[in-house]
């Protein structure tokens, strides 16, 4: 046994059952390494961001880690973008990162780097083996570090020798670190800060917004009266029919600054208090009223699901919420295709249960209206903000989830940094249904360009915000992948195209001309 097949075995060992992977020659005996290890799936990606992105959608519905195999420094640095937005998500994940020889390093060949230096902004955990009788151990305490809560990006760098060396037995897993109960004179303390008739809202993230913890929030805004928020990006949540209805903070800091207008108390469950995404000439950036209590119930790292719990027995709440959403369906509509049209229809048509990996960006408004009272469905959202994170995020969800419809509403602005992700999706045959918002444009920028105040924009600044010239043809581009597309240009067609996505199986495009 060789140390790559210690790596691989402990992997499985610890219950890591994906490795998305983009490798090269440092690499190689880690991709001979699989074939020794029948209970991890081999994942290729054509681009190391689908790679990280993969990794975080799966981590977010599995709720445990999928491995990476990156290459070099190069290939990280090249997944960095998505492994923020997984490290914004508090997504687990693993990543192996290929490294010269040690023997190698002192030669300084083209492409050594400084690979720990490009891990640790977007890494709770960072090691490089020095043995091949290390791997193994090495590798499950960073499975460890990427499961402990409240989940984080473990980087492990395996120098090629450490690799082909031999090694001795696989590791066994490790124990679970977290998440921490929360303290008993906590949840009285809060209790009595939720009763006192001050306007509150309890803002929450991570499994505060899922199953029982979202249940138990219900139960608690049933006795007393507080709102349930959620960030504006928050990593996963539940939403539609029958479930506890939820707040979503807005995007921009003005709409934040009077969306929180008059709340006395903000109790923080796994989330921190919510602020301006940027800072505007004369805008605010911190959006809590100053009078405004911030007091944590639970810090991320503990069981925020478990103190809602302990809070709703603690002010005598109901055993049920008192608010769940009512299923209202919209009409099918007709005529023109826009932002609307197309949250209508796709609110209309979706089946139970589907995940939706979204960044329709400026269209995504219309599209969350319609889908407010439309079936259960799980969102996970653009948490660190760098575009280009939904295809990939949708293939790691449909790997995860494959009894699952996975939808990605997509700009087709952002869908251009990772459209690699389409040729993974029709090689693993995941049932993922992308729909490209088509306005040729950058329209967010549009906005934020006025927003800035930024003077003397003209035809040349304009220019960069602007996809036409050549406009990019998305059926031709996912026909060329593999994948079945088609273009739609009224209401009508996008209707009997989506329809025909969610009666079948398997990779669809549509083109949604707006």
């Amino acid at each position: 046994m060789n140390g790559a097949q210690s790596l691989t075995k402990t992997l499985v060992n610890c219950g890591v059952e994906v490795c998305f992977a983009n490798p090269g020659t440092s690499e190689m005996h880690f991709v001979a390494a699989l074939d020794s290890a029948p209970g991890l799936r081999a994942v290729l990606c054509l681009f190391e961001g689908v790679v990280t992105g993969a990794a975080d959608g799966y981590g977010r519905i599995a709720g445990k880690p999928a491995a990476t195999l990156l290459h070099l420094g190069p290939g990280l640095a090249n997944g960095l973008a998505n492994l923020h937005n997984a490290r914004r998500a508090a997504t687990p994940i693993v990543n192996v990162v290929g490294d010269h020889a040690t023997h190698h390093a002192r030669y300084d060949a083209p492409l050594a780097s400084d690979v720990a230096g490009f891990a640790r902004p977007v890494s709770s955990w960072v090691h490089s083996s020095t043995s091949a009788r290390n791997v193994a151990a090495d590798t499950a305490r960073a499975v460890q570090a990427a499961r402990a809560a409240p989940g984080g990006i473990a980087t492990l760098i395996l120098p090629a020798d450490t690799a082909w060396e031999p090694a001795f037995h696989p590791a066994q897993p490790l124990a679970d670190i977290g998440p921490a109960p929360v303290a008993a004179d906590v949840v009285e303390q809060i209790a009595a800060r939720v009763s006192n008739g001050k306007k509150t809202a309890l803002l929450l993230r991570g499994k505060a917004l899922l199953g029982e913890g979202l249940e138990a929030a219900g139960r608690i805004q049933a006795r007393t009266g507080a709102r349930l928020l959620c960030d504006t990006f928050a990593p996963q949540t539940e939403l539609g029919a029958g479930r506890v209805p939820i707040e979503r903070i807005p995007y921009f800091a003005e709409q934040i600054v009077e969306f929180l207008q008059g709340l006395d108390q903000l109790i923080l469950v796994g989330s921190n208090p919510p602020v301006s995404f940027f800072a505007y000439p004369g805008k605010p950036s911190w959006c809590t009223p100053e009078t405004c209590e911030i007091v944590p119930l639970a810090h991320p790292h503990e069981d925020g699901a478990g103190a809602l719990r302990a809070l709703a027995d603690a002010v005598g709440a109901p055993p049920q919420p008192a608010a769940r959403v009512p299923l209202r369906l919209p009409e099918l509509p007709t005529g023109a295709l826009s932002p609307r049209s197309i949250g209508q229809i796709i609110a209309a048509l979706t089946p139970d249960d589907a995940i939706f990996a979204e960044e329709a960006n400026t269209s995504g408004r219309p599209l969350a209206l319609s889908l407010a009272t439309g079936r259960p469905y799980t969102h996970l959202a653009l948490t660190g903000g760098s575009i280009g994170q939904s295809l990939p995020v949708a293939v790691g969800a449909a790997i995860a989830a494959p009894g699952r419809k996975v939808i990605c509403p997509y700009g087709d602005g952002s869908a251009a940094y990772t459209l690699q992700a389409l040729w993974t999706i029709v090689r693993e045959n995941l049932d993922v249904t992308t729909v490209i918002y088509a306005n040729r444009s950058y329209a967010i920028l549009n906005i934020e360009l006025q927003r800035v105040g930024a003077e003397g924009a003209g035809p040349k600044a304009l220019s960069m915000l602007d996809l036409h010239n050549p406009e990019m043809n998305w059926v031709r581009i996912a026909e060329g992948m593999g994948m079945e597309a088609s273009r739609a240009t009224t209401a009508e067609e996008f209707a009997a195209q989506y329809a025909s996505a969610m009666q079948g199986r398997g990779p669809r495009l549509i083109e949604a001309m707006i």
